[in-house]
């Protein structure tokens, strides 16, 4: 018999996935339900896009990790909620139609089927009577109804801006749904050119949240990195708005600085290319100049207008603001590297304390005003671009004063003028929420002589049509538009024809798996309160790539949905784990693309689903990316089979029977220490997602287990009880034949003595004169002058001690025995 067939786990695994299934065996209990009385624990994975090429082994990882924390859990004595669903709405099943002119639901449907089984045949101890689907109505309703409470809270609301825009995909991309290149702006959805374009779009007013968004973060346990992602990508930002009069008009232009103490720095005005007041303040002279520049600029992407390094470019509209203190005369410029979106599109450059505004300032040749000095040398060399905090100079009634301090003082006397104020501004953009798409949620809205309408509640789902085209116009039209008996309403309204964005469905599907099958509200308060308090979903495990896109959004509904009474934590998700990246085995993140990909079906169908999981785990620490190898299966494997061996044997017939020398007796103390300590080790790992080292640790056990002689069935059971997590195909089978009728799935996690931790022998370092000459071997707390005793026998310290007289003897108990010799005469 082959290594890879030394136990029958071709037989084992299907057997045990259909007991499990059948007996709906994870099936979480809701409150009031037998076994609501036990803690909870709510361990969630980001559900996956079902996607036409399967799953890969990297997508198993996080699974199988959350799994091991669930079975974990569940044997720890909670009631634990382990859901799986599906992210199915979105670009790659609509491209798949246009190529195909297969409907997007009929690919989805195929793909969840695939994906699904192939999780399945993994083992994972999901709660599938709580499956949800992003693309199911009775899903969809409820994505529907949440956004009319965005709609009616102001949060919803259309506007005309610029937006990336994808002719290859034929739609409108969120600006976190774009790369940025060596050759320019792509999308993050088939590497496609994208361009800007003004389109009328829905957007959702998350920048209304930025201050919540921000506090909430410490209130989680996260890794820092991705608190600090978000906190960047929020970007707050204390500082004053300050008002620039135009010379010779009625207006005012407004910026913001968060050094407002340096004001008496300015030296001109730059506004951004999309600012609405270029043209009011471009002269005629001035205006083709203007006006090509500004069609040039907008072409670019952020990251290539606000790049350090780069040429700073920049055209002078002619016109003039005037200095709100002093009233000098500011020229008024138009460059590319300040942007619309940040601040309000305008700045004061102030070129000695600003890298950017020195080297727009060098460039065209523009005075530079030096007002800020080192505080510790007082000196500045004229050419620098001093941007740190100092000492105030040649800036009148601010000047001597410490940065923090002039700051405070310059906006007093702005709003003490009303020429200024204390403000605080965000990066964070609103969310742009449409896309002209045929795949993805209905919006649940009408249009009447230009007016946004809520269709009433009663009236939802607005459900998606069939098409047989779902490819947009080469204007950006949403497919939906071609169908003009859904369009149209009776009542003279027209339906909204594009479409949510995929993201919609992941912000709020961890509540709808609380209550799945609600058909009157997306969840009940109670249900709500009892899996999500008392601070969220207790674990969520996903990849460290959704730290803005999917967690922002999803944060962002939460806190919505918490302001109206509807959910009873603030934030979503208390407890982040990210998984680490698995690579292929050419060390390049898997894709079809690379044709490094490695199928999960073909590793089961040779090694088995517990070997997999193994593996997956075995590779290394969670949170880190490591390089697949498929030679590394053979370890796990054969351990595996060494477990097998310990419990069962082959008859003369070749048939696996429960071996014989298996006793019912309590084992001698060192297997007791060996058992209690590998319980210890073992939890303390699985407690800190250690995995890799508790199978380590597990591996070690059975390798002494292995040589003895006799087999101990208690100590056998605990072995299954803390496998299980990592493989529970094999260690249910085993427990079966022990002679158990129930699963092992609820049985109590094992526990440890810790008095049997305790080591009964030490070893005693024996030094003569502070240099080692031997080891002692002894019980704890040996008296010393028995070890002095033992030391004078000992064949290897004796010659060191004959004939010598010490003049003393340095003892640290358990630890150290030091002889410390008289000088010889």
């Amino acid at each position: 018999m082959s290594a890879k067939k030394a136990y029958p786990f071709g037989v084992i695994e299907p057997k045990w996935q259909k007991y499990w299934l059948e007996k709906g065996l994870f099936r979480s209990a809701d409150p009031g339900e037998e076994g609501s009385s036990k803690p909870k624990f709510y361990v969630l994975d980001m559900f996956p896009y079902p996607s036409g090429s399967g799953l890969h082994v990297g997508h198993l990882e996080g699974y199988t990790a959350s799994d091991i924390i669930a079975r974990y859990k569940r044997m720890k004595g909670f009631n634990v909620l382990h859901p799986m669903g599906w992210d199915a709405f979105g670009l790659p099943a609509e491209q798949h139609a246009i190529l195909t002119g297969t409907h997007p639901a009929i690919t989805t449907r195929q793909n969840i089927a695939n994906f699904k089984r192939q999780i399945q045949a993994m083992g994972f101890s999901y709660d599938w009577s709580r499956e949800i689907n992003t693309t199911d109505p009775a899903y969809y309703k409820w994505t529907q109804w949440i956004f009319l409470r965005l709609f009616e809270k102001g949060l919803a609301y259309v506007a005309e801006a610029p937006v990336w825009y994808c002719p290859n995909l034929k739609t409108v991309l969120a600006n976190e749904e774009i790369i940025h290149t060596p050759d320019g702006p792509r999308s993050e959805r088939g590497n496609h050119p994208v361009i800007r374009k003004p389109f009328r779009q829905w957007f959702l007013k998350i920048t209304a949240y930025a201050e919540k968004l921000l506090e909430g973060l410490e209130n989680v346990q996260w890794p820092e990195s991705i608190k600090e992602m978000q906190r960047h990508w929020i970007g707050k930002s204390e500082g004053a708005l300050i008002q620039f009069p135009v010379e010779e008009k009625e207006f005012k232009i407004e910026v913001f600085t968060t050094r407002p103490d340096t004001l008496f720095g300015a030296t001109f005005l730059v506004l951004a290319p999309e600012h609405p007041l270029v043209e009011e303040v471009t002269t005629p002279e001035n205006r083709a100049k203007v006006d090509n520049y500004r069609a040039a600029a907008f072409l670019k992407s952020d990251l290539e207008r606000t790049e350090l390094a780069k040429t700073k470019t920049g055209v002078w509209t002619g016109g003039y603001a005037l200095h709100p203190v002093t009233g000098e005369r500011l020229p008024i410029w138009v460059s590319d590297y300040v942007l619309m979106t940040y601040g309000t599109g305008a700045i004061m450059a102030v070129p000695a304390h600003d890298h950017r505004d020195y080297e727009f300032a060098k460039t065209f040749n523009l005075p530079i005003r030096k007002v800020v000095i080192p505080e510790e040398d007082g000196k500045q060399n004229e050419t620098d671009c001093f941007t740190g905090e100092g000492i105030s100079v040649d800036s009148e009634f601010i000047s001597g004063l410490k940065t923090a301090e002039a700051k405070k003082r310059i906006v007093e006397w702005l709003e003490e003028r009303k020429l200024g104020k204390k403000t605080i501004q965000y990066k964070l953009r609103d969310w742009l929420f449409s896309r002209q798409r045929y795949w993805g949620e209905p919006f649940p809205i009408v249009w009447k002589e230009g007016k946004a309408i809520a269709v009433s509640d009663a009236d939802l789902p607005v459900l998606l049509p069939d098409l047989d085209d779902f490819t947009p116009t080469d204007e950006g039209i949403a497919p939906l538009s071609r169908k003009k008996e859904w369009v149209e309403l009776p009542d003279g309204t027209r339906r909204e024809v594009n479409t949510m964005p995929q993201w919609a469905g992941s912000c709020w599907y961890y509540l709808r798996y609380c209550d799945p099958h609600n058909e009157k509200l997306p969840f009940s308060a109670e249900k709500e309160k009892y899996w999500m308090s008392p601070h969220g979903v207790d674990l969520y495990i996903g990849g460290a790539e959704h730290a803005v896109l999917h967690l922002l959004y999803a944060r962002f509904w939460h806190k919505v949905l918490y302001d109206i009474g509807l959910v009873s934590t603030p934030e979503p998700f208390y407890r982040l784990v990210n998984q680490g990246v698995i690579l292929g085995e050419d060390n390049q993140k898997m894709s079809k693309s690379r044709g490094n990909i490695v199928n999960p079906d073909a590793i089961i169908q040779e090694y088995g689903a517990d070997t997999l999981r193994l593996f997956e785990m075995f590779l290394g620490p969670l949170q880190q990316s490591k390089p697949w190898s498929s030679k590394g299966l053979e370890g796990p494997h054969r351990f595996l089979a060494r477990v097998w061996r310990l419990f069962m044997d082959e008859d003369g017939e070749g048939m696996w029977v429960l071996r014989t020398d298996i006793v019912d007796e309590q084992p001698p103390l060192p297997i007791q220490k060996l058992q209690h300590k590998t319980v210890a080790e073992v939890t303390q790992d699985i407690e800190n997602f250690q995995f890799h080292t508790a199978i380590a640790k597990l591996m070690t056990f059975v390798n002494e287990l292995t040589k003895e002689k006799t087999r101990w069935k208690s100590v056998l059971e605990v072995l299954l009880l803390l496998l299980s997590p990592f493989a529970p195909h094999i260690c249910e089978e085993l427990w079966h034949n022990l002679g158990h009728a129930d699963s092992l799935a609820y049985e109590p996690w094992p526990e440890y003595d810790p008095k049997l931790l305790e080591e009964q022998w030490v070893e005693i370092i024996v030094q003569i004169n502070g240099k080692v000459r031997g080891r002692l071997s002894v019980k704890k707390d040996t008296d010393k002058q028995e070890l002095i005793n033992r030391a004078r026998e000992h064949s290897s310290i004796a010659k060191w001690l004959e004939n010598r007289a010490f003049s003393k003897i340095v003892y640290i108990p358990n630890k150290l025995l030091n002889f410390v010799f008289e000088p010889k005469e």
